[in-house]
């Protein structure tokens, strides 16, 4: 069987059974965190504003889907632009490191996004297919993403590959036939926001990744390929240079190589606020003793800065700020990255003291693996040290189940009533047992969540 053909009896062919059971547990637990990164997303300007847009200027015609938590509709490539944008602006979702991205941000949209308007048609698909399916969009878009990284000369967003997934996942659940499939990965591949990562580093903006855009590329990708628009090949799924990424399906899930973030910010700086934090369960930080912190990190770590963010959007993306907020607070949550903390004196103070530096080391092994240490010098002459550290959250080192569930429950935390929170983790936790888990969890995703106008108030680390 040629990789081509592979590629096409992967997405239509694979079953439940084909899964690996911890497999199907990751898939579940990328569906579960997303969910509640969107509830924390809703709170941003930015989710408000492209809802709106999504509605005015994608709206429901013969296809309607449903915008998940704001009891609105929009054609199935609007509600997936929405969704996808809104994830994006809440910097907690999961991630790969050789991609350098999020796949989960786009292809959770679309899946959604496909079963909302399919449903009305054809009846709401099992738990069972929406985990296979889920499956099928992230392994297509973190392979099409490596392969992507590994022939192209610039750093793209999430967007350029993760609407490869969305694609493949629309060709599987309108049922296309092969050609179709191809044109629809081809479309879906053209049509990517191939937009440029290190100027959203730069300056950071609401465009964030681009998975938004990724989402609803491919949403459409797989509606034209069903209207005989044609689009093929997608390189980074047939090219002979990219026949490595692809030929041990089933024997590697890439999947399996996600990581889950602990704090609302870029993972790049995680390695830094992971070192500090270690610290800080050793011995009380009293930021107004600190006369500087130096973190040494890798060439993109420190590309963050960050000192003085003025949007949230600017703090997601920080290094230094981050930091200084979890020693002043001694926490790290959405209250800490929020428009009303960017201003706080003491945050602000300390961020000035940090100073961040490469380190060849770091930068060997980047992106396979994300390091930091940090030196915290007091103003008594000691200086207090962190050993190299990675973030928790990486498949060596991953974040525990009670620890998931607590960030779940901390993202949704004043936006909805406990019972739709409880309803959502049992709906996501019964897909592959419970045949009325899926009825239940669509439903539950049309209610409106409440808004603040701004990222909420927490206790907490997310």
């Amino acid at each position: 069987m040629s990789s081509q053909d592979a590629i096409l009896s992967f997405v239509h062919d694979t079953q439940f059974d084909d899964l690996p059971s911890d497999v199907v547990k990751m898939a579940e637990r990328c569906c579960l965190d997303l969910l509640g990164v969107a509830v924390a997303g809703r709170q941003t300007e930015l989710s408000q504003i492209i809802t709106e847009h999504a509605v005015s200027l994608f709206g429901a015609g013969k296809e309607t889907a449903t915008i998940p938590f704001t009891g609105q509709i929009a054609s199935p490539a609007g509600s997936a632009l929405a969704m996808g944008m809104t994830i994006d602006a809440f910097d907690a979702h999961d991630g790969h490191r050789l991609t350098k991205g999020h796949a989960g941000a786009a292809v959770l949209p679309a899946l959604l996004a496909f079963v909302y308007s399919l449903s009305d048609a054809q009846g709401t698909i099992s738990g069972k297919e929406f985990i296979t399916t889920l499956v099928i969009g992230y392994e297509t878009s973190l392979r099409a993403g490596i392969a992507l990284h590994a022939t192209a000369y610039d750093y793209h967003t999430s967007g350029a590959w993760n609407a490869i997934g969305a694609a493949a996942m629309g060709a599987r659940l309108l049922k296309l036939n092969s050609e179709q499939t191809r044109h629809a990965l081809g479309i879906a591949e053209y049509h990517g926001p191939r937009s440029q990562m290190m100027r959203c580093i730069d300056h950071p903006t609401m465009l964030k990744d681009g998975s938004g855009w990724g989402a609803m590329a491919g949403v459409s990708a797989a509606y034209l390929a069903k209207s005989s628009f044609t689009g093929a090949p997608a390189i980074t799924l047939e090219d002979e240079d990219v026949i490595p990424c692809w030929d041990d399906l089933y024997a590697r899930w890439e999947i399996l190589a996600q990581y889950f973030k602990p704090y609302p910010v870029c993972r790049w700086a995680q390695p830094a606020i992971q070192a500090v934090s270690d610290l800080m369960e050793q011995q009380s930080l009293n930021h107004q003793e600190i006369i500087e912190i130096e973190i040494r990190t890798f060439h993109e770590g420190v590309c963050l800065g960050g000192h003085a963010p003025k949007t949230t959007e600017e703090a997601q993306y920080a290094i230094a700020f981050p930091v200084a907020a979890l020693i002043v607070r001694g926490t790290l949550g959405a209250n800490e990255i929020s428009s009303h903390s960017l201003c706080d004196p003491l945050i602000l103070a300390l961020s000035q003291k940090v100073i961040l530096n490469e380190r060849d080391e770091y930068n060997a092994k980047f992106p396979g693996e994300r390091w930091a240490d940090v030196a915290i010098t007091l103003n008594n002459g000691e200086v207090l040290k962190t050993p190299a550290t990675c973030p928790i959250g990486d498949p060596e080192n991953p974040l525990t189940d009670d620890h998931m569930l607590r960030k779940f429950h901390n993202l949704c935390q004043g936006a909805t009533h406990k019972a739709t929170i409880e309803g959502i983790v049992k709906s996501v936790g019964g897909l592959t047992s419970d045949p009325n888990a899926m009825a239940e969890l669509l439903d539950l995703l049309k209610l409106r969540i409440s808004q603040n106008g701004c990222l909420r108030k927490d206790n907490g680390n997310v």
